[in-house]
């Protein structure tokens, strides 16, 4: 009650009604998270932030939308809005859900009391969301494979580097995660392509994302999500079992911050039905890769791959070459595939 937020009192967020005696009118109107409103429960205070939020990705969700549009889904269909907000909404959190309590998809509960925490928890909020596969590499939950330098040695939260304006948005409407400002390898280690004390990063230079060579190991993908709702009304969804890969592709969109040539790339669920249920149809289903980039989150200084050249260069089994595609998805990943793998130095 001494900080604050316990200064404002709990009329002031949740609303209700003070200097009541009876339970049932005092508690009349009561919110029970204010923060579904955050320009009236936290705008008065973050204006700035919540101004922010609002076209955050974390708020639209973009990646979803346009990923929808690409596949050539009526947008604005009403059975496409109930699929979305069914399977995909779900793991949407409010301000509260991440600085107060847990997010609703986990049922929520409070993380310290009442204590509006600033610097959301990693555990309990960041990996609730970003876990099965982020959460998972981050912290080294797979069996055989490192977790992240960043985690294990220094133990960096989330939040060091992606930082404000990548979690709350920096007020501009963005398509997916990779189109914002972000915290890249270099925004700390600002000389390593350029003082020439490591012979790879001289030659490399911008050819290479920094993870094709220090991803400790395989990680996460899946494939063919398919939702619907049981016999009770209750959403479902069903993938196919997921498995650990190691996959170095082309980099299907070069731009300033990402000029490299090769990138890693991920298996992701999507499929032509993944809303058949909802008779939800996409017309351009191979106009969105099913290989996507990809930036692992278990990065170590030394790996496998950058312990000799040639674990690398003439490594077929690291590339995702095109007998290593589906047939029916050899069309929509054309950008990522690799034509030829680099020869093996030496030859």
């Amino acid at each position: 009650m001494e900080s604050t937020h316990g200064k404002l009192g709990c009329i002031t967020c949740h609303g209700g009604t003070g200097g009541v005696a009876d339970k049932a009118a005092a508690h009349k109107g009561v919110v029970q998270d204010p923060s579904t409103n955050p320009e009236k429960a936290c705008g008065s205070c973050h204006g700035d932030i919540v101004k922010k939020v609002t076209t955050s990705l974390h708020t639209t969700q973009n990646g979803y939308w346009n990923y929808f549009k690409a596949m050539g889904a009526d947008v604005n269909s009403p059975a496409l809005k109930e699929a979305f907000n069914n399977h995909c909404a779900t793991c949407h959190a409010t301000c509260g859900q991440c600085h107060v309590s847990r997010p609703k998809t986990t049922d929520s509960g409070l993380l310290a009391g009442h204590t509006i925490k600033k610097v959301a928890s990693l555990s309990d909020t960041c990996m609730v969301c970003h876990g099965a596969r982020v959460g998972d590499e981050y912290r080294g939950n797979y069996d055989g494979v490192d977790g992240d330098v960043h985690w294990v040695k220094l133990g960096m939260p989330c939040v060091t580097c992606h930082k404000d304006d990548s979690l709350h948005g920096d007020g501009q409407v963005r398509a997916n995660m990779y189109d914002k400002p972000e915290t890249t390898c270099l925004s700390c280690h600002k000389t390593v392509l350029t003082d020439g004390k490591v012979q790879q990063h001289t030659l490399h230079g911008n050819k290479l994302a920094c993870q094709v060579c220090h991803a400790a190991g395989s990680y996460k993908n899946c494939a063919n999500c398919h939702v619907g709702k049981d016999d009770k009304g209750l959403p479902f969804r069903t993938l196919d079992p997921s498995w650990m890969d190691f996959k170095i592709g082309k980099n299907p969109s070069k731009t300033a911050d990402r000029p490299y040539d090769y990138v890693l790339v991920r298996h992701v669920p999507t499929n032509a039905d993944l809303f058949a249920y909802y008779k939800v149809t996409f017309t351009t289903p191979n106009a969105v890769s099913s290989w996507r980039m990809t930036t692992p989150h278990n990065i170590q200084r030394k790996t496998t791959q950058n312990s000799s050249c040639n674990n690398c260069h003439g490594n077929d089994k690291l590339f995702l070459t095109q007998d290593k595609v589906l047939p029916a998805e050899l069309d929509a990943n054309k950008k990522v595939i690799v034509d030829k793998v680099p020869p093996k130095m030496g030859q």
